[in-house]
Order: C-alpha cells, then sequence, then structure tokens
C-alpha cells in the first residue's frame, strides 16, 4: 500500500519555499510537521461559520459548535483505538503528562473516592533513559512531591534499551511506569509490550508518551494496554496548542481533577463543588475548540493516506538517512542499532563540528533540521553528548531530500577543514 508524495506535496504550500535560493527541504518534523490546506481551512471554516462557546450555550449556533467539537473527539479517539469519553483535550502532550502527575500528587489529600492511586513515600515511579524531558521532569516533581522514588530503565553504549533490567528495575514498589512509544533522538520503536507485562505482574500503572508514534504508525491504545497516552496535533499534521490524553475510563474515573473552573461542574455552592465525569472533569474553562476541530481533519487526511502505507513510507525514508549516514566519514548515528524498528527519524554527530555549525551550514543550503539536545540532556549525556543534530520526516518528505540532505552533510568536514 502506497501514496503518492507528489500529490501530498501539493496540499502544503510552505514546501514551495526559498531558504538562501534553494528549494526547501523540511527535515525537522519531528519537532513540528508542517499542516496541509484542507486542516487550515478547517479551522478557517469554523471560526467564517460556527465559532460559538461549546458545551455552555442553548443557541442554534452552540449547539453546533459543540456538535462539531465531540465530533472531533470521537474522530481522534477512533484513530487511537479509544472511546469518545476516553480522549481529553489538552494543549499539548506536556499538560496531558502533568495533568496525570499533578492529579496522582493531589490523590493523597482528595476526598476518599479518589485516592485509589494515591503515592505514598517509597513507592516507586520508574522511566527510561530515553525519555523527553516532558515524560521525566513531571516524574521527578512527583516523586519529590509524595516521598516516591524515580527509578529508570538506562540503555546501552548504542542507546539500545536494557530490556534485560526491566524485571529488576520496575520492582513490586512501583506504582508508575512512563516510557516513549518511539525516541524522539533515536527514532527507534520501544518495545511497549515488555512494560506493560511486567507492570501488570506488580500492579503499576503506565502512561505511554505517543507523540512520535501517533503521526507514523498505527496505534491502538486499547491493544497496547496501557492505562495513560499523550500526543501532540502539531507533531501530526495539526496547528498548535492542541493535544490529546487518553486514560482507560476507569483510571480517568479514579483521578480528582487539577484544574478547575467553569464547565467540568455539576453543583458549585458557597462551601463545595461537585465534578461532572471524564473527560469533562479535566476540561475546566474556554476550551480549544477550533484547533481540535482542525486535529480531527489532520487525522482523516492522515486515515485518506492510511497509517499502514504511512508508516511504510516512515520506515522506507529511515532505512534510507541511517544507511546513508552510515556511509558518511565521520558521522555517527545516535541509536544505530542494526535491523531495530525506526520512524523516519535519525540524529547524528560528525567528528570535531558542533551540532549548531552543522545545523548553520545545512540552513545555508536550504536543509531544516533541528540541533540542540532535543529535550533529552540524560540521553546525550549517556552517549557522550552534549547536543546532536536531527533529521527526521512526514509524510510530505521525499527520497530526493533525503539524498540531497546526505549529499550536503557528506562535504560538512570538508567546509570547516575537519579530517583533511
Amino acid at each position: 500500500m502506497t501514496f503518492s508524495v507528489a500529490d501530498v506535496r501539493r496540499d502544503f504550500p510552505i514546501l514551495d519555499t526559498e531558504v538562501n535560493g534553494h528549494p526547501l527541504a523540511y527535515l525537522d518534523s519531528a519537532a513540528t510537521s508542517q499542516k496541509p490546506l484542507a486542516v487550515l481551512d478547517a479551522e478557517r471554516e469554523y471560526y467564517l461559520h460556527a465559532n460559538a462557546a461549546v458545551n455552555r450555550g442553548a443557541h442554534t449556533l452552540a449547539a453546533a459548535a459543540t456538535d462539531a467539537f465531540e465530533d472531533a473527539r470521537a474522530t481522534v479517539a477512533r484513530f487511537v483505538g479509544a472511546h469518545d469519553d476516553e480522549l481529553v483535550w489538552t494543549s499539548n502532550a506536556t499538560e496531558g503528562i502533568n495533568l496525570v502527575a499533578y492529579a496522582l500528587s493531589n490523590a493523597a489529600t482528595a476526598p476518599e473516592r479518589y485516592r485509589s492511586l494515591a503515592l505514598r513515600p517509597g513507592d516507586e515511579i520508574v522511566v527510561t533513559e530515553l525519555e523527553h524531558h516532558a515524560n521525566l521532569i513531571p516524574w521527578q516533581q512527583l516523586a519529590e512531591r509524595t516521598g516516591a522514588v524515580l527509578r529508570y530503565v538506562p540503555v546501552d553504549d548504542d542507546g539500545a534499551l536494557r530490556l534485560d533490567l526491566v524485571e529488576t528495575t520496575i520492582t513490586e514498589r512501583a506504582r508508575v511506569v512512563a516510557v516513549s512509544h518511539v525516541s524522539n533522538v533515536l527514532g527507534t520503536v520501544t518495545p511497549v509490550e515488555t512494560f506493560v507485562a511486567r507492570a501488570r505482574e506488580v500492579g503499576a500503572i503506565v502512561v505511554l508518551d505517543a507523540c512520535q508514534s501517533v503521526p507514523h504508525l498505527p496505534v491502538d491504545l486499547h491493544a497496547l494496554d496501557v492505562d495513560f497516552a499523550v500526543f501532540s496535533g502539531h507533531k501530526m499534521l495539526a496547528p498548535t496548542g492542541i493535544g490529546a490524553l487518553y486514560g482507560k475510563r476507569e483510571m480517568l474515573a479514579a483521578l480528582p481533577p487539577v484544574t478547575t473552573g467553569g464547565s467540568m461542574i455539576t453543583t458549585v455552592t458557597m462551601e463545595r463543588a461537585e465534578f461532572l465525569p471524564p473527560p469533562l472533569r479535566f476540561e475546566a474553562g474556554t476550551q480549544r475548540v477550533s484547533q481540535a476541530i482542525a486535529l480531527a481533519e489532520a487525522v482523516r487526511y492522515l486515515d485518506a493516506l492510511g497509517m499502514p502505507a504511512v508508516a511504510d513510507h516512515s520506515h522506507t525514508l529511515g532505512a534510507r538517512l541511517v544507511d546513508g549516514l552510515r556511509s558518511i566519514e565521520g558521522v555517527r548515528v545516535l541509536g544505530d542499532q542494526g535491523g531495530a524498528p525506526r520512524i523516519g527519524l535519525a540524529a547524528f554527530e560528525v567528528d570535531g563540528i558542533h551540532a549548531h555549525d552543522v545545523g548553520q551550514f545545512l540552513d545555508d543550503l536550504g536543509i531544516a533540521v533541528r540541533v540542540g539536545h532535543h529535550c533529552a540532556q540524560p540521553l546525550h549525556r549517556r552517549l557522550g553528548l552534549i547536543a546532536s543534530t536531527r533529521a527526521s520526516s512526514s509524510v510530505y518528505t521525499t527520497d530526493a531530500e533525503i539524498d540531497r540532505f546526505l549529499e550536503a552533510l557528506s562535504g560538512v568536514r570538508g567546509f570547516f577543514g575537519v579530517g583533511a
């Protein structure tokens, strides 16, 4: 199953941009993707014809806006194999993870019905050494607030997770296991089932960072059997400012609210308030209506391409990218684990040249890549680096763009007079 990348590119006018007199080769989609016309039009059409406050008005326009908002929820939920009422709108994935972490923190002092997931001193939270800061710092903070202990599954010298240590790291004291589905630095796919199986043995909940998997792979959260998952719209062809938190029905029901105010209550007196069931319990205040509608349009766009075809495209570009990087003298691919499953993303270092200089050299040629630690300082430190350069793809990326990037990179050491 395939799709025409040439046809896809016609939906993204920004790809016709020139940078420094060169056609833009946008290889920074893991940071944020470009947006197709259909998505931009969906947001514009909402403001032109359906703009109103959702879940609070009795007039016709408010009802239409609410229907569109909830239809968007249903569309996005189905895309990741979830029920409508298991999807909470957030501003991004970071907010989703923090929502879970703060709810777990609040559980200890919440009414009795919310205390089943409360953490206590000596309980353990387990992450991996691969994690984006957004799936690390909230758990560090939760450990500090509750007296829990933060542990992690390390990686080896090649960046591969030490799966042989999962059982001993996730002990009987573990209450939370948080793991990324795809590394935002290495592009490698985590065997989530290994972590879920061990978490089930010890009674821990599993939180999945699916930011880099949902845009590129078919994802069924029910099949993965994780308790919570997060992803961001802007990485999957949708606007910024919209993301989602998935939670199993019983897990969301067990969490106390974190942000309180309008639209998430049933009854309020001067002394107390009663809260709506999920997902509205976690959606206080004015919501991101146009962005949610645009995210649903992005989902329909990806569905029309076919997620198996999207995954094939991503895998093919990933292999082309890594094979090409391996062939360039002085270039080290991070997480180069042979045939390990990966998406179209790779980070690398160039011997003797700082990542920022590599990025500037490529930008001068119209090639956009990411440089820095990619919000993963611990992983970079483990691999002996401060920063790296990352190239990443999406559905609009061509083989020719990968080849152009590789050809340009092959000249970077000569340009800087390194290794001559």
